[in-house]
């Protein structure tokens, strides 16, 4: 089952690649074109010959993926000298369509075209980036892995809200969940840790990186999830707000005159941590809140409590929990996140050891807890990689 997956996402105004090994994960060479469309564009690629930086516009995606291309005939290895199996995508949004990794047919980018309202920043771009590498790369087989796919086995009670019925079959109301790529990764991560099968554990799973979501992960199965209809519901995250009172679109609308999408925008774009502290950088919320600075605080605060509220809630709906796991930027190295979330959590069998709690151990539970305490690297990459093989392999 060896080969390589030239794995891709493609967002808005970059385009990030990575030429991975579906069984190992090992990354031949990485890279990421930013600032696509403006008048300088930033390229940086790892590879066997090193770092390099190369700072030159990129018009568009097309331009940006030829870049990619140059680079590994540049510095390695080339792609005609891998044996590279696949093209793994990343996409956001499949809606209830897709509830596995498909081969991209003119049938799939319809279906996808059609999800974009769900997802309108996101979907569009993903998009371009298969339409691009399709035709760069038009002799090797394209796989979309969707965001959401993880999250298609929650049940009707998880999933539906309690909105007029008509909305979700007119116009496709209901939870999905993102980050499900890690979070599918991750749970089977936990369980070889645990020296356990997969489908006899279960699991909350925190993913806390700029966007944050939390999972319960049920003998491998997503069973609920924080994020909703769009990424923006559930924790406190860099620049997102979270749960909140849906009134509020409606009381702002009445006393400041603001429009839905004005409103829309601020609490995906200025809120959160940068609302609370007008930066979106946990590391520099932590430093503010070092330095005694009282908003840093209270974000750290409201951070934490609103992941102990979802560990709660998500303990109940498991009934019994082997795990709760730590990953991506945050999770995995912010100790005093993990202290502060879990205090006070002795009665429910989580038993943190001061000693272990740093980033540097992936066990940080004492030997005695009844539930384990885990810190684990994402690695999206490698699991659309491995989704992709599975694909083109049956």
């Amino acid at each position: 089952m060896s080969g390589h997956v030239l794995v891709i996402n493609a967002g808005s105004s970059s385009l990030k690649y990575s030429l991975v090994d579906a069984k190992t994960g090992e990354a031949a060479a990485t890279g990421l074109v930013e600032q696509i469309g403006e008048e300088q564009s930033h390229h940086l690629h790892h590879g066997p010959a090193g770092d390099f930086d190369d700072d030159q516009a990129v018009a568009d995606h097309e331009a940006a993926l030829e870049a990619a291309v140059r680079a590994f005939e540049t510095h390695g290895p080339a792609l005609g000298e891998v044996d590279i199996v696949a093209v793994g995508h990343r996409v956001v949004h499949g809606g209830d369509r897709f509830a596995a990794p498909a081969l991209v047919d003119d049938e799939l980018i319809a279906a996808v075209t059609d999800l974009v309202p769900l997802a309108p920043l996101h979907n569009p771009a993903n998009l371009e980036g298969i339409e691009v590498a399709r035709r760069l790369l038009p002799d090797l087989p394209h796989v979309a892995v969707f965001d959401t796919a993880f999250h298609q086995t929650l049940p009707p009670y998880a999933y539906t809200y309690a909105v007029p019925s008509s909305w979700q079959d007119e116009y496709g109301i209901r939870r999905y969940g993102f980050h499900g790529t890690s979070h599918s990764f991750v749970a089977g991560q936990a369980a070889a840790l645990l020296g356990r099968e997969l489908e006899d554990v279960n699991l909350i799973v925190l993913h806390l990186g700029n966007g944050c979501s939390a999972t319960a992960v049920q003998g491998g199965k997503s069973v609920d999830t924080s994020m909703g209809l769009t990424p923006l519901e559930g924790l406190v995250m860099g620049t997102r707000s979270g749960d909140l009172d849906p009134a509020i679109h409606g009381h702002l609308a009445r006393v400041a005159g603001r429009s839905a999408e004005e409103t829309d925008r601020s609490l995906n774009s200025e809120s959160g941590l940068k609302g609370l502290t007008g930066v979106n950088d946990f590391r520099e919320v932590s430093r503010r809140r070092a330095a005694g600075d009282e908003r840093a605080q209270l974000a750290f605060d409201i951070y934490c409590y609103r992941l102990k509220k979802y560990i709660g809630a998500y303990y109940a709906v498991l009934g019994t929990v082997d795990a709760i796991v730590f990953t991506a930027g945050v999770g995995q190295h912010s100790a005093e996140v993990r202290a502060a979330t879990l205090s006070g959590m002795e009665g429910l069998g989580v038993h943190l050891d001061p000693t272990r709690n740093t980033e540097n151990e992936r066990i940080v539970s004492t030997e005695d807890s009844p539930v384990a305490v885990l810190v684990i690297p994402t690695n999206e990459e490698w699991e659309i990689a491995r989704q992709a093989l599975d694909v083109v392999r049956g």
